[in-house]
């Protein structure tokens, strides 16, 4: 289908905007996890981070939909282990033995986020660095020194090709259209980059944020890992879950101000 046909085709652009709304979901675990790493940088450094890492994350997107051909031979089994999980209440094997490219993505890139966030939980929980020096209780401040740009922007790096082989993935069952999916990724990350500012400074104001910022990465780290083992986890479930959370947590915020204010007068 050419470019006038798709843009006078209605269910074209209910592709777009369905898959846009799709991304987008999708791609707010990645942007927590750029707000929070770039967050351990100097403030000067932050914004050009965040920028540079989503700006990689757009360029790999449109790079795997220009390999779409090879992207869907991620989904063939590359090796099989012989075994079989219990099997369910539907008589089937409770877990996948067969592991395809995008199994071993999923599970290396659950791995690293579980890798990186507890490692970020457990900077938090330290109260003191190697010198004595009591140190600021957000892992975005308090490892500000420690954090190097390159460092940073090569876990961004890495991040980045997990999100991005799992949201192309999700674009390819969606539509057959290149150009619908290039729309979509190009529109997604620009919201993004729009979203990434306010949302590092809204952490950062926010310590308590960072901590359930963590624990998401957590969840989402256990979640790839057992997609990569073929427990399928329903994404509504966790948004669900994260969205209760996050409200929970404003209410918190909420208290916290008014206490404040009332201290004050």
């Amino acid at each position: 289908m050419d470019i006038v046909a798709l843009l006078t085709d209605p269910a074209a652009w209910l592709a777009l905007l369905t898959l846009i709304a799709l991304e987008v979901v999708l791609g707010v675990d990645n942007l927590v996890f750029i707000a929070i790493l770039s967050n351990k940088l100097p403030p000067e450094q932050q914004s050009r981070a965040r920028r540079i890492g989503l700006s990689l994350a757009l360029i790999m997107r449109i790079g795997l939909l220009m390999l779409i051909g090879w992207l869907v031979t991620l989904t063939q089994p590359l090796f099989d282990l012989g075994m079989a999980g219990a099997p369910n209440a539907y008589g089937e094997p409770s877990f996948e033995t067969a592991f395809s490219g995008r199994d071993l993505i999923l599970l290396a890139g659950g791995l690293f986020l579980l890798w990186k966030a507890t490692k970020e939980i457990h900077h938090s929980m330290e109260p003191e660095d190697d010198s004595g020096e009591l140190l600021d209780k957000t892992p975005g401040i308090g490892a500000a020194a420690k954090a190097t740009f390159g460092a940073v922007i090569a876990q961004i790096i890495a991040i980045d090709l997990v999100f991005s082989v799992d949201s192309i993935l999700t674009a390819v069952g969606m539509t057959d259209e290149i150009p619908i999916m290039v729309a979509a990724v190009v529109i997604t990350v620009g919201v993004m980059m729009v979203a990434a500012d306010p949302l590092a400074r809204f952490i950062e104001k926010n310590p308590t944020l960072v901590m359930l910022a963590l624990a998401f990465l957590v969840m989402i780290g256990l979640v790839l890992i057992a997609d990569g083992f073929g427990f399928h986890v329903p994404k509504g479930y966790i948004y669900a879950a994260m969205g209760f959370s996050v409200g929970v947590e404003m209410l918190n915020i909420v208290q916290r101000r008014r206490r404040a204010r009332k201290a004050q007068s």
